[in-house]
């Protein structure tokens, strides 16, 4: 079967840029422009010095903040990994840092030590559920150990969408979506 030059410039005018597309959508170095990484020393060493994924921890300031430093939220979160101020203050008394003031929150180094601190102990009582460190983060401890004591819900992967805040489900949802992506993105991070 003979092509005329005609019909094959017209093909190769849509197949060109689809396969430019697709070499596109399929490169780490684009998709890394839509999840970046930055404070990235900073998370290593904070998420390494409290036993948390580093990777865990860019998913769930991407979630939070988008990695916007002096971010704040409705609710008076503050920050790039969007601290509570109780959080913060209750944080920063147990890990003995000393002057710390609640406009630190804003500052990146110090919202991301408190927030890997905080993750540690997310983990150390749940028990290194992902999870339920995730719903915690961002429901509350409390209401997680009411949903799983009192409303049934068991704190399963599989069980996401049974959990009782719908803000905390979609919540959930996001971190672990993000939380792949970064895996996949960074994964020379350990």
């Amino acid at each position: 079967m003979i092509i005329n030059r005609r019909k094959l410039k017209k093909r190769l005018r849509w197949l060109v840029p689809l396969v430019l597309l697709g070499l596109l959508l399929t490169s780490k170095a684009f998709w890394r422009q839509i999840y970046p990484f930055p404070y990235r020393e900073i998370i290593i060493e904070e998420a390494h010095r409290n036993k948390v994924d580093p990777n865990l921890v860019a998913a769930i300031i991407k979630t939070e903040s988008n990695f916007r430093i002096g971010a704040e939220s409705k609710a008076g979160a503050r920050g790039i990994m969007q601290i509570m101020p109780e959080t913060g203050s209750w944080a920063a008394e147990m890990m003995n840092l000393h002057g710390f003031k609640l406009d630190d929150l804003y500052e990146a180094e110090t919202n991301i030590t408190i927030g890997c601190w905080y993750l540690k102990e997310l983990n150390k009582e749940f028990q290194g559920n992902k999870i339920l460190v995730i719903a915690a983060y961002n429901g509350g401890r409390g209401n997680v150990k009411t949903w799983l004591e009192i409303e049934g819900w068991t704190g399963e992967h599989a069980a996401v969408d049974q959990i009782p805040f719908p803000e905390t489900r979609a919540y959930v949802k996001k971190v672990l979506k993000n939380y792949e992506r970064y895996r996949y993105l960074y994964s020379d991070i350990k």
